[in-house]
């Protein structure tokens, strides 16, 4: 060994570690790009070792769907109790999946400052790219921090003008109250630098920052008690109409095309997060809702993200096709026999319920459910692939459908949603009608099919017949009522986007949890035994707690940086 040692040169014991992008490989052009795609890889929740990918999943199906009025966690009552915990209120700073939530989005801010104080500094770039680089970094870093704040009500801002990647302590910083216009600042950046078009799909546009600082803005256009805070919807307002007058945009003419692979990337979306799949991997897929789909084959797992007994109410209408604003509730829509009173088309895009073709891979049944009596008879299914994106890997779980975290009609109801605020309620009406206009076309309507004689997967088209009693109609009577306009455009909303990982935080954001979740509690009981007792405690579960690994890992000269929310 002494031979060897004396006989080997000091440059010899000195090994780039395989595997690993060192710093020397990333201070050129090319090493800047890498750094910039290994950001935006944070975008969809995985990446992180030891990290179940459903906790930092970007669509939130977990803290934005089964928290809410929407979704019930599903599967059976044995698998992931954490969720179950998420479930019934019981929030706290030991629970995995709130940890590995903090760990994945400050693992993405910390990716985005490697992206930024690097391109400041790398020899080789143009000046119009390194400000293209920078302003990309400051969109995605507005995008992790803006996932933050909606988490807990007193996040840390974690800026490159203390981002260190050579000091571990660089970070350690406090959390002294909301970040908004920090969030604000990311956007406004990215904003005027971003070009209008890019060659490449996935990355942001500058009407894409410019949407995320609108949207900013309408999270801060009420407050915790529910009040209009009319100036932030005021900033928000011309946003929202520079997008509509751009002409860039607008509804696609089936409300299904915002679910399929097929359709990716069409004319409503203005931000993606984009999947890949391919017979070789599925790591770029869609890793994160794989445990939220039917319990049956194709599928085989999990289960997991059911929608609520309440949420199907909300689709019925009346013989004129409007909703029940203030009644949905009092009456189910069944399912052990064929319900024939009027429903929102846009229910079986949404919700997969027995009786009814589910995304033209077969009808659905009871027991596409893992446990019919512990969480009910209806699937979630925006997110799941149609049968031609099934399977490319070996496990359809994996796709490539992409989710549309950004899209035209949410800007169109955030406008109605200003509007309203401010007085113009013939002009909101005009607004959540183009929402209702696209959901009553009626090539979308789903088809009634019966089933064949020789498989499950086998069943034909009757002719000229649809699935259910499909009605659905604008608001044809002026808007005279503000409140009564604000209940319709949040109703809207609701049936728009729902079991899409946003209405929790909607509920959040209008200052409204407290009675929504309440009513809902109240009411689903009596379906879900599971959440009798239950109650959702404001001003504590508005928000989550910080995990205590945070708090924890923030020591600095002996004390914590991080405090932990009041509320907890």
């Amino acid at each position: 060994m002494a031979t060897v040692l004396w006989s080997c040169s000091e440059e010899f014991l000195e090994r780039t570690p395989q595997g690993q992008i060192s710093t020397a490989s990333t201070q050129t052009p090319e090493g800047v790009e890498s750094l910039l795609i290994g950001a935006y890889a944070m975008v969809d929740g995985t990446g992180l070792d030891g990290q179940a990918p459903w906790n930092n999943e970007i669509s939130n199906w977990v803290f934005g769907g089964i928290t809410s009025d929407d979704g019930l966690k599903g599967t059976d009552a044995g698998d992931q109790p954490e969720q179950s915990f998420l479930e019934r209120y019981e929030f706290n700073s030991f629970n995995g999946h709130i940890r590995n939530k903090w760990r994945g989005v400050y693992k993405g801010v910390a990716r985005t400052n490697d992206v930024i104080t690097t391109a400041r500094n790398v020899e080789g770039l143009t000046e119009e790219r390194r400000e293209q680089i920078i302003a990309e970094a400051r969109f995605l870093r507005g995008i992790f921090h803006f996932e933050a704040q909606k988490m807990w009500r007193f996040p840390i801002y974690v800026g490159d003008d203390v981002y260190d990647i050579n000091d571990v302590e660089s970070t350690k910083v406090p959390n002294g109250g909301k970040i908004w216009d920090k969030i604000e600042a990311d956007f406004q950046a990215a904003a005027s630098v971003l070009p209008d078009n890019q060659a490449q799909v996935g990355r942001p546009t500058s009407y894409a920052a410019k949407a995320f600082l609108a949207k900013a803005k309408m999270y801060q256009g009420w407050d915790d008690s529910g009040n209009a805070v009319v100036s932030k919807l005021q900033e928000a307002k011309p946003l929202l109409e520079e997008i509509i007058n751009s002409g860039r945009y607008r509804l696609t003419p089936q409300f299904s095309h915002n679910f399929l692979v097929e359709t990716r990337n069409n004319e409503e979306s203005i931000w993606e997060v984009q999947y890949a799949v391919s017979s070789a991997t599925g790591d770029a897929a869609t890793q994160g809702v794989g445990l939220a789909h039917p319990y049956i084959a194709p599928w085989g797992c999990c289960g997991f993200y059911q929608a609520s007994q309440n949420l199907v109410n909300a689709y019925r209408t009346n013989e004129e096709g409007l909703p029940y604003l203030n009644s949905f509730d009092s009456e189910d829509v069944t399912y052990e026999t064929e319900y024939t009173k009027p429903l929102d088309p846009r229910l079986d895009h949404t919700v997969g319920r027995p009786g009814i073709l589910f995304k033209t891979f077969q009808i659905h049944q009871t027991d596409f459910i893992r446990d019919l009596s512990y969480a009910g008879p209806f699937s979630s299914m925006k997110h799941v692939a149609e049968p031609e994106g099934f399977g490319v890997t070996g496990w359809g779980n994996l796709s490539a459908n992409n989710y549309r975290i950004m899209r035209y009609g949410m800007i169109l109801l955030w406008l109605a949603e200003v509007e309203v605020e401010l007085g113009n309620l013939e002009r909101a009406r005009e607004l959540v009608n183009m929402i209702r206009e696209r959901a009553g076309n009626e090539e979308d309507f789903v088809p009634k099919v019966v089933q064949g004689q020789n498989s499950r997967q086998e069943y034909s088209f009757v002719d000229g017949e649809v699935a259910a009693n499909y009605k659905v109609a604008t608001y044809d009577d002026p808007w005279t009522d503000k409140d009564m306009a604000r209940q319709a455009v949040r109703y809207e909303t609701r049936l728009e986007f729902a079991m899409e990982g946003h209405r929790f935080f909607d509920l959040q954001r209008w200052g409204v949890q407290s009675e929504v979740l309440n009513a809902y509690l109240d009411s689903e009981e009596e379906h879900r035994v599971y959440l009798r007792g239950v109650t959702f405690d404001a001003p504590k579960n508005q928000y989550f707690p910080i995990p205590t690994e945070a708090i924890d890992r923030s020591i600095l000269n002996g004390e914590p940086t991080i405090t932990q929310d009041p509320n907890y």
